[in-house]
């Protein structure tokens, strides 16, 4: 028997159906409310608003809880590697092995830019925040790929999806070339999917590549983890850029701008900015620990807690061993560092903080690692968007394959009611 609930204003009541999730998640279906009742509902940044049902990725921030196609991220971030990941977010399944090399010869296929980009590239000035050269060149990519995909196709959306796979890390890795002055680097086809993209970005054109398999594997990790998050500000913007027809690069184009704000990607950069600020006031961590319980005090602790995690970030968990890995392993001397890890463990033993379940976040310990590898500041939010790109294409796929009408959000108009028009001579 389905069920229903009911709205009850002004002495009138409207039934609508309940919609259960595959997770016992309950919605009101109200699609029909301002259409049976003249009201529309309002919900400022759509915190209780879902905008779409999707079989992608399952959040449960109470508990901890973070699944890509129903697999919960520790054991895909222990088991399975960013391409595999990648490949379940778009296309449902865990790839067999055929399919992985398939899916990774076509990407290598397709993995070279045109040279004509690189004169957007020359544009930019070396100052250029990087998030904006990347979502500039991504958008840059229809002039080169003008046919829009037949989403009716599974063949043309499976080549615009391995287009985007191949030239987003070249475009990443340009990016980062280009604010360091070093020369633009195509890669090798004979590398791993991440290995390639840490040899795009890291090589020096006076030495040799040397891969470090420790870094290469946290990188992996990180992108893993950051691959998809739900129905976030970025993700949201893509699906409903998207709902409008527009193309795919179009699209993560968006998301890139969206996730490109200090509330959502830029975290991690604010992580290490906040050190950085620490640092510069002396280093004392008991300082700023105390500023941060103190509620009359603007300071705030960058890179603990979640809006969305009410208990630890189940990523941080992970990326926490990594980001040890790497500090021990690259043995670096950074007094940026040294203060992290000092907040980390007063954090973790602070009875306020373990009271109020501020752990560290995903945010906290990609800063450190980012930082560790020498990847520039203003760099971090690039490379959350690298990790980010496949939960963006599955998320528009999904949205396209399921036919969703364009998004067009209601409000509540508060301004002046209306009013006669005057004269400029008499105002």
């Amino acid at each position: 028997m389905s069920k229903t609930a009911t709205l009850e204003y002004n002495g009138e009541k409207y039934e609508f159906p309940v919609t259960i999730g595959t997770e016992d998640e309950i919605a009101i279906d109200i699609k029909t409310l301002r259409a049976n009742s003249g009201i529309i509902t309002l919900d400022p940044g759509y915190k209780n608003t879902g905008s779409c049902e999707s079989a992608i990725t399952y959040l449960d921030g109470e508990k901890g809880i973070l699944r890509y196609r129903g697999y919960t991220i520790e054991e895909l971030a222990e088991k399975a590697d960013f391409l595999e990941v990648a490949y379940l977010l778009i296309f449902g399944e865990l790839p067999t092995q055929s399919q992985l090399d398939k899916f990774h010869d076509d990407i290598r296929d397709q993995a070279v830019v045109d040279e004509e980009m690189k004169k957007i590239l020359d544009s930019f000035p070396k100052s250029a925040h990087p998030m904006g050269v990347l979502a500039s060149l991504t958008s840059a990519l229809i002039a080169f790929n003008p046919s829009s995909v037949n989403v009716s196709s599974e063949e043309d959306m499976y080549k615009a999806i391995v287009k985007l796979m191949a030239k987003f890390p070249v475009l990443v890795a340009w990016t980062l070339r280009k604010k360091e002055g070093l020369p633009l680097d195509y890669g090798d086809d004979t590398l791993g999917y991440v290995e390639n993209i840490a040899k795009m970005m890291f090589k020096r054109p006076n030495k040799e590549y040397k891969k470090n398999d420790i870094t290469i594997n946290a990188l992996d990790k990180l992108l893993i983890l950051h691959a998809d998050h739900e129905q976030n500000c970025s993700t949201s913007t893509v699906r409903i850029v998207g709902s409008s027809h527009a193309g795919l690069f179009a699209s993560i184009s968006a998301g890139i701008s969206a996730l490109w704000g200090p509330l959502h990607g830029g975290a991690n950069q604010a992580v290490i900015e906040m050190l950085e600020g620490i640092k510069a006031d002396g280093g004392d961590t008991k300082k700023y620990m105390a500023k941060a319980k103190d509620k009359n005090d603007p300071f705030r602790l960058m890179g603990f807690g979640h809006r969305v995690y009410k208990n630890f970030d189940p990523r941080a968990r992970i990326i926490k061993k990594a980001a040890d890995d790497v500090l021990g392993n690259l043995g670096i001397v950074d007094p940026v560092l040294d203060i992290a890890k000092g907040l980390e463990k007063e954090a973790l033993e602070d009875q306020y903080f373990v009271d109020r379940k501020l752990y560290p976040n995903v945010d906290f310990y990609s800063g450190i690692i980012y930082r560790a590898l020498n990847i520039p500041t203003e760099m971090f939010t690039v490379m959350f968007a690298m990790g980010r790109l496949p939960g963006w294409i599955a998320q528009w796929r999904e949205m396209r394959l399921r036919n969703e009408p364009i998004g067009r959000p209601r409000q509540v108009y508060i301004g002046e009611n209306q009013r006669a028009f005057v004269d400029i001579s008499k105002r």
